[in-house]
């Protein structure tokens, strides 16, 4: 009788492994499919405002990791503060928070500009810049001749609390930038 249980045991112990090790692996799988897809949205939108820019005479924007950096604190800040704004939640101007990771140090000219936008219906890079190019201000960031580079982040978030009212969004930071 005692052997008989061991066995038991040992099964039991055996499917509880295997449990523990598959729903990781499905959680990083879920994880990695959905960072799949706010990379897509990401490159999206660099590629649709590079559009825009091209056709109406301007130089298409280069990724500038900095700024990427700039944007993906930004989101990643609105998620954990639950608000929506370009004024951090402790008062730091964008601009300032910007150069944090996209300084100026040295340069004879410098200027950066932001888009944000967040939806709690599924979005697109098209549905992105639709709703841009509709806002006179963010329509003026994406053809303003002065920028050369961009930084664009996007986060899913389920259940974000505050402005977002526990709703599940998507959220997209664009910085602008040039230095030179």
């Amino acid at each position: 009788m005692v052997r008989g249980r061991m066995y038991v045991s040992c099964v039991a112990a055996v499917a509880c492994i295997a449990l523990l090790t598959l729903a990781p692996t499905a959680a990083l799988a879920a994880r990695s499919s959905q960072r799949a897809a706010l990379a897509s949205l990401e490159l999206s939108v660099v590629d649709q405002i590079n559009l825009i820019r091209i056709a109406h005479g301007l130089v298409p924007l280069t990724p500038s990791p900095g700024l990427i950096d700039a944007a993906t604190a930004h989101c990643e800040q609105m998620i954990s503060d639950g608000f929506f704004a370009h004024t951090s939640a402790t008062g730091v101007s964008f601009a300032a928070r910007v150069a944090r990771y996209y300084p100026a140090a040295g340069k004879v000219y410098y200027s950066v500009g932001e888009n944000i936008l967040w939806s709690a219906a599924t979005i697109d890079g098209s549905d992105v810049i639709g709703q841009w190019m509709q806002s006179p201000e963010h329509r003026a960031n994406i053809l303003s001749p002065k920028w050369r580079q961009i930084g664009v982040a996007a986060f899913t978030v389920p259940d974000a609390q505050g402005a977002f009212g526990g709703q599940t969004v998507t959220i997209v930071t664009t910085d602008f930038g040039v230095r030179v």
